[in-house]
Order: structure tokens, then C-alpha cells, then sequence
């Protein structure tokens, strides 16, 4: 895993949140592990469609590191390993489904005119959308 040469200062939570939320794919793999729960590697990549694996794992590796999620590795023949939420990644879950409803009802805004905003099959959205409406 690439390690930076100087220590990333950070001055405020919010900091801290944003760099372990921020990237294009953490918060996509908490969505998909807390809708999954315990799942395999080649299942969460097939899921996630269009990541590599040198992205999904290096990703996988922050997400560890930083106690977001857990790795359970099996001594079996052949070997097997899960990932699923910690509960420190379970305890995010609540604030990535309000970023994702305050996101939606502001792109939706903004993108009027470009039609209708594809949503994450993994996450509340569709029954927040539904409130929004209501």
C-alpha cells in the first residue's frame, strides 16, 4: 500500500471523516458490505463492477487500516477470506445514507434538464427519495 513520505496533518474531524469517506469507491464499499454483510472478495469486485483489483484491494487496505472494515481470513485448503463491516464502519452507515439523501435532492436541482439520476442499489435512497416526494 502506498505510504505518503509525509504524515497527513489533520486539524479537524471533519478532516479525518473526509479522508476515510473521500475517494470514489469507500464509501461505495461500506454501502455494499453493510447491504451484503460478510462477503468474499471476488463477490464484492463482481458487485461493484467497474474496479480493478488493485484498486479494490488498496481500497480493502485503507478501509482496514483505518477500522472501517474487517478482513476474516479461513485456514482452509483452498484459502478462503470475507470482509465485512466493523462496528466502527457500521456506525457510518447513517451519516453516508444522509449524504446520499441531501446529495440527491440537490443534484436532482441542479441536473433537472439532464434527466434522472442513476441511484446506488445498495443504499436507502429510494425510500428517501420517496419522503422527499411526500
Amino acid at each position: 500500500m502506498y505510504k505518503p513520505k509525509l504524515e497527513k496533518e489533520i486539524r479537524c474531524p471533519l478532516e479525518y471523516g473526509l479522508d476515510i469517506f473521500g475517494g470514489k469507491w469507500n464509501a461505495r464499499i461500506l454501502c455494499v458490505l453493510n447491504t451484503q454483510g460478510t462477503i468474499r472478495y471476488s463477490a464484492l469486485r463482481k458487485d461493484l463492477c467497474d474496479i480493478t483489483d488493485a484498486v479494490l484491494s488498496s481500497t480493502l487496505k485503507s478501509l482496514i487500516a483505518n477500522d472501517m472494515v474487517e478482513r476474516i481470513q479461513y485456514n482452509e485448503i483452498p484459502p478462503r477470506v470475507e470482509y465485512k463491516l466493523s462496528d466502527k464502519g457500521r456506525s457510518a452507515v447513517p451519516i453516508l445514507q444522509s449524504i446520499c439523501q441531501w446529495s440527491g435532492l440537490y443534484y436532482r436541482e441542479e441536473k433537472a434538464d439532464e434527466g434522472r439520476m442513476e441511484h446506488c442499489q445498495h443504499c436507502d435512497y429510494y425510500g428517501y427519495e420517496k419522503a422527499a416526494q411526500g
